[in-house]
């Protein structure tokens, strides 16, 4: 219920903050003139939020923050038998630009082989989302963090000791 409530909350602010044909850009709030319409869309309709199961040898896992500014951003990837990756989940503690960041992120990278999904970029992301330059961070962190599932995914693949030496 309280979901339900902060939501339309949300969406009322955003409403009244970011589309309001009213006021002038001088009267904006800060907040209002940062963000793009495409970092709104993302914000307010995220793609792809959740987990998937860590546990699992073929999911990736990274865990990335920026001691700056608070954000935490959770990034997973689920890698078929070919290498390619079939499925991504995020859960990001942050600003609307983080959220977004993350949301676009795993969109990107599904569809991807695991090299593919190694060449996106922050500056890539930050293009895409209209970042201005306060808010380039996010956009590193979502490399970041696909760089990290990536590795946790790699990490995964390799024979443990143990069952080397048996073979």
């Amino acid at each position: 219920m309280a979901a339900a409530g902060a939501g339309r909350l949300r969406r009322a602010a955003s409403a009244l903050l970011l589309r309001s044909p009213r006021l002038p850009a001088r009267e904006l709030s800060a907040p209002a003139r940062l963000y793009h319409k495409k970092v709104v869309d993302h914000y307010e309709n995220p793609r792809n939020v959740g987990s998937l199961d860590k546990t699992s040898k073929n999911v990736g896992t990274g865990l990335v923050g920026a001691p700056a500014c608070g954000d935490v951003m959770k990034l997973q990837i689920q890698v078929d038998e070919q290498g390619k990756i079939v499925d991504a989940r995020f859960k990001t503690f942050g600003c609307g630009s983080a959220i977004a960041s993350s949301s676009l992120a795993t969109e990107w990278v599904k569809g991807k082989t695991v090299e593919e999904a190694l060449t996106i970029k922050n500056t890539d992301i930050a293009k895409e989302l209209c970042l201005p330059p306060v808010k380039l961070h996010c956009s590193m962190l979502a490399e970041d963090a696909i760089k990290a599932a990536l590795a946790d995914y790699r990490l995964k693949q390799e024979p443990k000791k143990g069952e080397a030496e048996k073979k």
